[in-house]
């Protein structure tokens, strides 16, 4: 059977439209998918200079893509642990009246050992390792 001019432009026009929306919807699944991206795992970071660094206070440092938190207690000795809760992944901060880590979210409260103390955080926030080198303070993982 020989197609008549009618049903070949409405094939053309079928095969364009469908063409349309694939370059419509193909962007947006591309949009809505997270690149493959490798992402360099980082085992130390530089926190700076001890010296320079304050008893009873505390700074929050990047770690690769995560947060930690660093804290100089009174007696010179330092301690580092992430600086998420572990409750609902907020920031925490460390209060030098109390000496105690708090999350502002939901009252969490963690010890100088980052042990929970009271509050809804579900377990005790990681620890990093921190030594310090010529005056150089260098926060490691336990692992690294």
């Amino acid at each position: 059977m020989p197609i008549n001019r009618r049903k070949f432009i409405d094939a053309l026009l079928s095969l364009g439209g469908l063409g349309g929306l694939v370059a419509i919807v193909y962007p947006a699944f591309s949009f809505l998918k997270p690149p493959k991206s490798a992402e360099g795992t980082v085992n130390s970071v530089k926190a700076g200079i001890a010296s320079e660094f304050p008893a009873n206070s505390s700074k929050i440092i990047k770690f690769g893509r995560k947060p930690v938190i660093l804290i100089k207690i009174e007696n010179n000795e330092f301690r580092a642990f992430s600086a998420t809760c572990t409750h609902l992944d907020c920031i925490v901060q460390y209060r030098t009246d109390t000496k105690q880590i708090t999350c502002a979210c939901h009252n969490g409260i963690y010890d100088l050992k980052g042990r929970n103390v009271s509050g809804p955080p579900p377990r005790p926030l990681d620890e990093y390792s921190v030594k310090v080198v010529q005056d150089e303070i260098i926060i490691t993982t336990e692992t690294g």
